[in-house]
């Protein structure tokens, strides 16, 4: 069945599903917005429909509220996502606690960040590992699936960014004689990839043409990576085996360690001799190369691949197998470009056949994935190992295990695997230097049985299997010294260690300013780039960026204004434009120009 337009599509979800609708949408991009929003504003219209909604990582552009950050952000956003991109009106509610009455929304993984400050987020939010989301669902028993999905010129379609738990969930509601309605709404723009993604026309109830012009897909805007980032993206590449298996994240972490494998293929003279003041490592290059397994495909992939390491292929041709793919514009133009056996060995599949080793070929799933290297990022880490990476001390949820949990207890199933937790040792919190290390969490993502390899940006503890004694002393080697000696102590009092262990003189250079040194000798070289793999932001808009958190930080524009004379409005008349400042016309205006000026006059 075909249905022509969103409006269409709504009329016959809500004929056929309701008034009770339960519905489940893909997590990340194969969200089919138009649709979502159509029948949310009928259900907020009429009392008589309610909407039970299941699904995770519900993206919208930021929002801003303040003036600095409008001016810079709106022009931003509409280059990113075009002035017509469909915002998720469900999530815009949910984060602010305007849901009608009659709408909960369910998510098992948000947004970092976005619902800590919504009732009804934190208390509708699901905590599941992902392999566990169509069990979970078979409970629920939702009635249709609302996916984005693309369709190739022959008439096949495609699952495309997520065959995730789609094809699971099909299968398993098959399978126990319940009705499921898959309904695909096209999108031009999506890649058409391989795999279990791609299906035939029968794999759907109906199929729906948008009438509207086709909107951005959501790219991830790519992030800055700061001077610890790149340590810790440094130190974690030497943990990477050639002939191995790779798990990435995503965020500016995940683009460090993407760059720094990148520097050790093409520049390995010069990674060697940067290397030489760390820990022995693996410094070599990548002949065989690596393979890929990851329950996100994101741009780091594709840069491993251009730069001939994401090359070893399983015996079944693939050299890449990922769940769900979500990441810049870029990217998504990579994937659309696949040709040949680039694109047929880049699989896309079940996520029951990615996080875990429970399938019908257990030992060939094995053999697969020898040597892996699991990375994903923590907030915090316990002395003891243990990692909080989702949920804050009071509870709050910042947003959701995931894939953590399977990858970290998969590396412990595999011979030869290790789970790698990267985090920064410190963070600052209302302008005061914290500790990420700490005594103890009261909410544990990883529990710690399963601590395996934990990166900082001053080095690598590997604590698997090791006594505790043995796995604080390794923790507070990698921990900054500012906070060395209070997690000593606290280790002594407990008697987890004994009164007489000191640190090695070598635990004093973990400060900003011996890491800074450290890494100034790679910029000299033209490596530890802010922006390894290209910005977003043109040339100003970056200088405006540093120079807005640097107003963040204090937000007070009085008490900038001495620090802006000598600075030059002509310096910065660019960035002036860009900001609509360059002709201030009004007392605030002028204030909050001068503030800038400052702002980015102490830019180095």
């Amino acid at each position: 069945m075909v249905l022509q337009g969103n409006i269409a599509a709504a009329d016959y979800v809500i004929r056929n599903f309701g008034p009770h609708l339960r519905l489940t949408t893909p997590l990340g991009l194969g969200k089919p917005n138009r649709l979502l929003n159509e029948i949310y504003r009928r259900v907020k219209k009429d009392p008589r429909l309610d909407l039970t909604l299941f699904t995770a990582l519900s993206l919208n552009p930021p929002r801003a509220a303040e003036d600095f950050a409008k001016r810079f952000l709106i022009p931003f956003a509409e280059r990113q996502w075009g002035k017509d991109y469909p915002v998720l009106e469900y999530a815009t509610d949910a984060a602010r606690d305007r849901l009608p009455a009659n709408v909960r929304i369910h998510e098992f993984y948000t947004h970092a960040g976005a619902g800590l400050n919504s009732v009804a987020m934190q208390r509708d939010y699901q905590s599941i590992n992902y392999t566990h989301v169509v069990p979970r669902l078979m409970e629920e028993k939702p009635r249709v699936v609302l996916q984005l999905v693309a369709r190739s010129p022959e008439g096949r379609f495609s699952l495309s960014c997520n065959p995730d738990v789609t094809r699971d969930l099909a299968d398993a509601f098959r399978a126990n004689g319940l009705p499921l309605a898959i309904i695909g709404v096209v999108h031009p723009g999506l890649p058409f990839l391989k795999g279990d993604a791609e299906v035939g026309a029968d794999f759907f109830e109906a199929i729906v043409e948008e009438q509207e012009p086709p909107h951005h897909l959501f790219g991830l805007p790519r992030s800055p990576v700061d001077d610890a980032e790149h340590a810790i993206g440094f130190h974690a590449s030497r943990l990477v085996i050639d002939d191995g298996t790779l798990q990435l994240g995503i965020g500016s972490l995940s683009d460090a360690l993407t760059a720094a494998l990148v520097f050790r293929q093409k520049q390995n003279a010069l990674y060697r001799e940067l290397a030489a003041d760390s820990k022995p490592g693996l410094d070599g290059i990548f002949e065989i190369g690596l393979h890929g397994l990851s329950e996100m495909v994101m741009d780091g992939f594709m840069h491993l691949h251009r730069a001939g390491i994401l090359k070893r292929r399983t015996p079944n041709g693939c050299y890449l197998n990922g769940g769900f793919f979500l990441g810049s514009s870029e990217f998504y133009e990579w994937l659309r470009q696949l040709r040949g056996k680039d694109l047929e060995d880049l699989h896309m599949g079940r996520i029951s056949q990615i996080n875990h080793l429970m399938d019908i070929e257990p030992h060939a799933r094995r053999g697969e994935r020898k040597n892996a290297r699991f990375f994903n990022t923590c907030m915090q880490v316990t002395l003891l190992g243990g990692a909080a990476s989702e949920t804050l001390a009071d509870g709050r949820v910042v947003s959701g295990v995931g894939g953590q949990y399977n990858f970290v207890a998969m590396a412990h199933e595999l011979v030869g695997a290790r789970s790698i937790l990267m985090l920064r040792s410190t963070r600052t919190a209302a302008g005061k230097r914290c500790s990420n290390i700490v005594s103890s969490h009261g909410h544990l993502t990883i529990p710690r049985h399963l601590r395996d390899m934990i990166v900082t940006e001053y080095g690598v503890a590997d604590v698997r299997g090791r006594t505790d004694e043995e796995t604080i002393l390794a923790i507070l080697a990698i921990t900054d010294c500012e906070f060395q000696p209070e997690l000593l102590a606290w280790a002594k009092k407990s008697k987890k260690v004994r009164p007489s262990v000191e640190l090695p003189a070598s635990a004093a250079k973990n400060t900003p300013q011996h890491l800074a040194e450290w890494i100034a000798r790679g910029k000299s070289r033209g490596v530890f780039l802010k922006y390894p793999f290209g910005s977003d932001f043109t040339p100003e808009e970056e200088r405006l960026a540093y120079a807005l958190e640097k107003l963040k930080a204090s937000p007070s524009k009085a008490s900038w204004l001495a620090k802006s004379f000598g600075v030059r409005a002509q310096d910065f008349s660019a960035e002036l434009k860009r900001m609509n400042l360059d002709a201030p016309a009004s007392f605030q205006e002028r204030l909050a120009r001068r503030a800038l000026l400052a702002a980015l006059g102490s830019a180095p």
